[in-house]
C-alpha cells in the first residue's frame, strides 16, 4: 500500500527518480507495518533468537505427543538435538521443559506461531529451517504417521506454506536424510539424490546447479545468523548441507560418467 503511495507522491515531487524512491521508502514503512517495531530492529537479535529457540522445542513437544505419546526415539532425538547444540545443564533444563509445555495436551500452540512470525517472519529462510528442523523430529523414529504430517502441514500453513511447496520441502528433507554420513546405503541413492535437490532425472545440469547452489545458501551459516538463528543451531543445518552436498556430488559423478561412455 504504502509503496504505492510513496511511488506516486514521488512522481509529483521528482518526476521520475522520485517513482523509485518513493517505492523504496514505502517498502520499508509497509515491512514496518507489517513485522511490527521489532521486525527489522537490529538490537532486536537476542529477541529474535531466543523465540526462534523456544518456537523450536515447544512445537518439537506438539509434535513428539500429536499421536497420543511421546515415543524413546523422538526421547532420544532430542537428547541428541540438544547435545549438539552444546547446551549447558540450565539452557537444557529450559528446554525440556519448552518440550514439555508443547506436549501437554491443551496447549494452544497458535500464541507461540504467532510471536514467531512477529519476530522472525520477514526472514524466509527462518522459517523454512524452522519446518526443517520439525520434519527431522518427525522422521526420528523412521516415519511420518498420519498425525504429525497433518499438524506438520497445520504449522506450514501457518507459516504461509502452501500444500505444493510444504509437499516438495518435505520430499526433499526425507532424501537429504538418505545421505546423512556422507553416504547413501539406499538402492536407489540417485532418485533419492534428485528428490533431496527438488529435481528429475530430466533436468538440465544448469537447473540441477541452481537447485543446489539455492539450498546451499539457504544452509550457509552467515546467512542463517544474520537473520536470527541462534549460532549453537547452525551446526545442524551444516549437516543438512552436508547432505545436499553428497547428494549433488552423486548426481554430478554419474552424469559426467555418462556423458564419458556415450
Amino acid at each position: 500500500m504504502f509503496r504505492l503511495l510513496g511511488a506516486i507522491a514521488g512522481f509529483f515531487v521528482l518526476g521520475i527518480l522520485g517513482v523509485l524512491l518513493g517505492f523504496i521508502v514505502g517498502s520499508f514503512i509497509d515491512r514496518f507495518r507489517a513485522f511490527g517495531p521489532g521486525g527489522m530492529n537490529p538490537f532486536n537479535t537476542t529477541r529474535r533468537k531466543t523465540v526462534f529457540l523456544e518456537t523450536v522445542f515447544i512445537l518439537m513437544g506438539k509434535l513428539a505427543k500429536v499421536d497420543g505419546r511421546v515415543s524413546e526415539s523422538e526421547v532420544s532425538h532430542v537428547e541428541l538435538f540438544m547435545h549438539r547444540l552444546g547446551m549447558n545443564p540450565d539452557q537444557r533444563l529450559r528446554a525440556i521443559e519448552l518440550f514439555k509445555q508443547g506436549a501437554a495436551p491443551d496447549y494452544d500452540i497458535h500464541p507461540q506461531i504467532n510471536e514467531f512470525l512477529m519476530l522472525c517472519g520477514y526472514a524466509s529462510n527462518l522459517k523454512q529451517m524452522l519446518l526443517v528442523y520439525l520434519i527431522i523430529m518427525g522422521l526420528s523414529d523412521g516415519h511420518l504417521n498420519e498425525a504429525e504430517e497433518g499438524l506438520l502441514r497445520a504449522i506450514a500453513g501457518r507459516l504461509g506454506y502452501n500444500a505444493p511447496t510444504f509437499d516438495q520441502l518435505l520430499d526433499m528433507v526425507m532424501n537429504q536424510t538418505h545421505f546423512a554420513g556422507g553416504q547413501s546405503t539406499s538402492t536407489n541413492a540417485l532418485e533419492d539424490a534428485y528428490k533431496a535437490l527438488g529435481v528429475s532425472k530430466d533436468s538440465s545440469d544448469q537447473e540441477v546447479k541452481r537447485a543446489y547452489r539455492k539450498l546451499m545458501s539457504q544452509y550457509h551459516p552467515d546467512k542463517l545468523m544474520g537473520q536470527g538463528v541462534p549460532e549453537e543451531m547452525i551446526a545442524v543445518a551444516t549437516e543438512q548441507a552436508k547432505e545436499v552436498q553428497t547428494a549433488y556430488d552423486l548426481i554430478k559423478k554419474h552424469r559426467e560418467q555418462g556423458r564419458a561412455t556415450a
